[in-house]
């Protein structure tokens, strides 16, 4: 470990330098490269301190600590984890810089790496989405002395999606017969789940055993997902369990105080735990082997609709059961309504209810089927 002659500056032991000084009560703290940077940095935010407490002028804030604040005081938002991600892949490039230097400009460096390493434009519109709402509090809430951090904030560009975004696909009964069997235990009961359900990746992975609330006279149990787990979360949502749905909760009852879906790797003979997603290396596997191609996990809840559908269930009651907004829709249910929700779901436990078929299904059955290589005939 090096020391500058600078009082506050260090070099720690992978040979990076810190800033690290205390100054009229408020701490100043940053990594970098050089010592020489350290220096410059350091000198900068004392100049702009004096000039803050003589002049007048606005205090600058770092991007990154205008992030870190953003993630702590939103901690107990359901999407918070998946915020800080999308953050912290954004740091490299702006972090650094402060809160009026974050525009289009500085952020395309950004997005060209994204764009180039093959991540999806709605993907990397979720980031930039992230980096607005940092600077939209800044401008808006975040004050010193009762002037907000930044006068206003700047239009961050967001990627055109048309022609971008991929159609949702589902699956016909011949393909979940497929899929699932190849899915270790775990997945396979979450996959068989949200297909009884229509219950967002996000909510299966989430689902907890506080929110269950048993319903004797239908034999079944509903789970009231509160807000801060509901996408847009505007308000609670009902899931209500059909026969299968059930089955699978009351096979996974106690194996965990907490979480209904978890799971315990054998070889690291660790505790259960909760799972982050269902689209993981195994779900991606899983599909490969079934000749799925690029089916998402997102794709269950359209297949749900699409059956739900086939089997003459009114519009109405579709949207209740995928959460869809509409007019006149409740956060809570009357048992009248779980009955025809649940009696709904009963249809689409197997394909014996199918009267028709959709039109996505239609065109995949007289598509010709492509013959692998090894079983074509040389002339």
């Amino acid at each position: 470990m090096g020391r500058s002659r600078v009082p506050g500056i260090y070099q720690d032991g992978d040979g990076r330098w810190w800033v690290d000084k205390w100054y009229k009560g408020g701490r100043l703290r940053n990594r970098l490269e050089t010592a020489e940077e350290a220096k410059a940095w350091l000198f900068s935010r004392l100049d702009q301190l004096r000039r803050v407490k003589v002049w007048g002028e606005r205090p600058r804030h770092l991007f990154d600590q205008a992030a870190a604040r953003y993630l702590s005081e939103h901690a107990e938002l359901a999407s918070i984890e998946d915020t800080g991600l999308l953050l912290a892949g954004v740091m490299p490039y702006v972090g650094h810089l402060y809160l009026d230097q974050v525009h289009d400009d500085t952020l395309r460096p950004f997005v060209e790496a994204r764009l180039k390493a093959g991540r999806a434009p709605k993907t990397i519109n979720l980031a930039l989405s992230a980096v607005r709402r940092v600077l939209n509090l800044a401008a808006r809430k975040w004050r010193d002395e009762g002037r907000t951090r930044l006068d206003a904030a700047p239009m961050i560009t967001m990627l055109p999606l048309v022609g971008q975004q991929r159609e949702p696909r589902p699956i016909t009964w011949a393909e979940q017969r497929q899929l699932l069997p190849r899915l270790p235990d775990h997945l396979a009961r979450m996959a068989l789940f949200d297909l009884q359900t229509g219950a967002r990746d996000a909510v299966v992975c989430g689902l907890r055993w506080e929110w269950e609330i048993p319903v004797p006279e239908l034999r079944i149990s509903v789970f009231e997902v509160p807000r801060r787990a509901v996408k847009g979360r505007r308000h609670a949502r009902v899931l209500v369990c059909n026969s299968v749905a059930q089955s699978i909760i009351e096979s996974v009852r106690g194996e965990h105080p907490e979480f209904v879906f978890v799971y315990s790797e054998r070889r690291k003979k660790n505790e259960p735990g909760p799972i982050e997603t269902m689209n993981n290396t195994a779900w991606q596997r899983a599909r490969a082997q079934a000749g799925l191609g690029d089916l998402h996990v997102h794709d269950l809840r359209p297949t749900v609709g699409m059956r739900l559908r086939e089997a003459g269930v009114k519009e109405e009651t579709i949207a209740d059961i995928l959460w869809h907004n509409r007019r006149g829709m409740t956060a809570h249910y009357s048992v009248a309504q779980i009955v025809e929700i649940r009696d709904a779901l009963e249809l689409i436990t197997d394909e014996r209810n199918r009267f028709n078929k959709s039109l996505s299904t239609l065109i995949r059955e007289k598509s010709p089927q492509k013959v692998p290589k090894a079983q074509r005939k040389t002339g």
